[in-house]
């Protein structure tokens, strides 16, 4: 036997596209971490960057369990001093960008580092139900139909 180390050349990647309406934010995001890192694959190797592109539409739509939805809190500093800032998880699903929760959710998922970075290039997330990478051919996948728990 001998285990086989990925190359960069050997990778092929995949497009998906998730329909994040009525999904659970946290279940949702663990998985699409799992693609983007490309943990799901038998060529996995942890220090290329294996993962597939991944497309989620319906941000906005996304559901937060319990009180987390009016509890959740964001925070971010200006850079000076009495600049920190905090904005509620309701706020930010129903103000300008409400794709950042789902974004902010999956980054905190994968690696930080360079190869984290350059594994989130690879994700595009769309508020609404069109998305421009048709001529990709991204493959469907129903998350919420995996668990009846993964929908609310």
């Amino acid at each position: 036997m001998k285990t086989v180390s990925a190359k960069p050349a050997d990778v092929t990647r995949d497009w998906w596209v998730i329909d994040a309406e009525d999904v659970v934010l946290g279940r949702m995001a663990s998985h699409v971490a799992k693609l983007l890192r490309g943990k799901h694959k038998p060529s996995f190797t942890p220090h290329i960057d294996c993962g597939d592109h991944v497309v989620i539409i319906n941000a906005d739509k996304v559901k937060l369990t319990g009180k987390k939805r009016g509890d959740k809190t964001y925070f971010w500093h200006t850079g000076y001093p009495g600049g920190i800032k905090s904005r509620t998880a309701e706020a930010v699903l129903t103000g300008q960008h409400p794709e950042r929760v789902v974004m902010k959710a999956i980054e905190r998922m994968v690696p930080k580092g360079p190869l984290g970075r350059q594994q989130l290039t690879k994700l595009r997330v769309y508020a609404g139900a069109e998305h421009p990478h048709d001529a990709q051919q991204p493959q469907v996948l129903d998350f919420a139909a995996m668990n009846p728990k993964n929908k609310r």
